[in-house]
């Protein structure tokens, strides 16, 4: 099978309902928490992709016991100081940032130095920003260039608590502290900015060490050390991330109507469903409920008979940093001119995302307007595109592929997209349900 994706042809319109997978965010966190619990903690629907699987294979490293059984996964947890820290352990995060950065603060305590290290993307991204907090613990870091992976670890047995700040709205800087606060004598505190809080929710469902005053514009955070971690049984709700694609892709097809079952609407991730509204696309949340402190619920889409243009609010930013290469799709279909700010964090992803996203309406021939943290789309609700579109060189970043598969099937043109394995990292069997969204038009064409 050639590693690319050939489009030629628009999506018709559809009437359908969905599953998608597990949700990554917090299939990372189930394991990690799972891996220092006392006890056996069972999960189902856990994401099968690249960047879980990197998270199995380095607590197994670490000692902990992983089986899978038909459609669940099973952790053996040793308890908060279970791991096994041999000599020489070399730990591979592969493309994900969540596991890299979050896995670190388990690590503050490691008796022997463990080496970290990831695949191209990952290594290009910035973990001075996770280890200068962590160094504040007690333990020390040594990193490429200061900055990078692979970086080596070796931990402390005298751990003290820290003040915090974390000012960039990084869930994994501020996830990766509280775990090291969870190891660490004394009470550590946090000011956070504000961004997704599944790690304290977690916390506070295990009835952890952990105080939350939600301010304003920012939450302040205590956490203190944790004796024992009771284990964690998880049906784990569908990715809102991985939905994100499906939910713009019926707001751009004619006539169409969507339901995602399950889907994780944690407050602090739904800023995708606050934009699209805003844009004239109507969702709605049904079935909603409250699952071990996470909201859940399934998502209907309705495509709009046209979209608004947007001046997104700078608060709607944190809640949809995963989300915004898909949005300008949105923006490049409204009548006018969208305008989007506060954008720094999308280049310090798997790849400069907010460079991409305007290369990509680029070369849909939108016109857009990029600095250094926001870009300006100017809208066209009659384009068409009919000349041949490439898209390849963009670091394997599995939302780029994904984005560039939605704009082929909505404005149309002859497309090729490379690196279809990128998807493995998060989202393997994305185009398995594009073919189902497409099943009845067989004339379709995916290479």
């Amino acid at each position: 099978m050639p590693n690319s994706v050939t489009i030629k042809k628009q999506i018709r319109q559809f009437k359908k309902k969905i599953i998608v997978s597990g949700d990554k965010s917090l299939s990372i966190r189930w394991i990690l928490f799972a891996s220092i619990a006392k006890g056996i903690s069972v999960a189902e629907n856990l994401l099968i992709s690249e960047d879980v699987m990197a998270a199995i294979e380095s607590i197994k490293k670490l000692g902990i016991k992983v089986k899978f059984e038909k459609k669940r996964c099973i952790i053996y947890g040793n308890g908060i100081d279970g791991y096994k820290y041999k000599k020489n352990i070399i730990l591979n995060a592969k493309n994900s940032g969540t596991f890299g950065r979050l896995i670190l603060g388990l690590l503050i305590n490691c008796q022997h130095s463990i080496k970290l290290i990831g695949d191209k993307s990952l290594s290009k991204r910035d973990f001075k920003r996770i280890s200068d907090p962590l160094s504040k613990f007690g333990a020390n870091f040594k990193l490429k260039n200061y900055k990078n992976l692979p970086l080596i670890i070796k931990g402390s047995s005298n751990l003290k608590s820290i003040n915090y700040n974390e000012n960039k709205g990084s869930a994994q800087c501020k996830s990766s502290v509280i775990l090291g606060a969870l190891r660490s004598n004394g009470t550590t505190i946090i000011k956070a900015k504000k961004s997704r809080n599944h790690t304290e929710l977690i916390c506070k469902y295990l009835r952890l060490p952990i105080k939350i005053n939600n301010k304003k514009n920012y939450d302040q955070i205590k956490v203190s050390k944790a004796d024992k971690i009771k284990p964690l049984n998880y049906k784990i709700p569908s990715d809102i991330s991985s939905s994100a694609f499906f939910m713009v892709l019926t707001a751009l097809s004619k006539n169409s109507q969507l339901i995602i079952k399950n889907v994780n609407i944690n407050p602090s991730r739904i800023g995708i469903i606050n934009i699209l509204n805003k844009m004239g696309v109507k969702i709605n949340l049904i079935n909603t409920k409250i699952y071990k402190g996470e909201k859940n619920a399934d998502i209907e889409v309705l495509s709009p008979k046209y979209i608004k243009p947007i001046n997104c609010p700078a608060n709607l930013t944190s809640q949809a940093i995963d989300e915004f290469l898909v949005i300008f799709l949105v923006a490049a279909k409204a009548r006018g001119v969208s305008y989007f700010k506060n954008l720094s964090e999308l280049d310090k992803k798997e790849s400069p995302r907010l460079k991409w996203g305007s290369k990509i309406l680029n070369k849909m021939g939108i016109k857009n307007i990029v600095t250094k943290d926001s870009i300006k789309i100017f809208g066209n609700p009659d384009l068409k595109i009919k000349k041949n579109v490439i898209i390849k060189n963009y670091l394997k970043d599995h939302r780029i592929f994904m984005t560039s598969v939605v704009a082929a099937l909505t404005f149309g043109g002859n497309w090729k997209i490379h690196d279809r394995d990128s998807i493995k990292t998060s989202f393997p069997n994305f185009l398995k349900i594009i073919k189902k969204l497409n099943q009845n038009d067989k004339k379709k064409k995916y290479n």
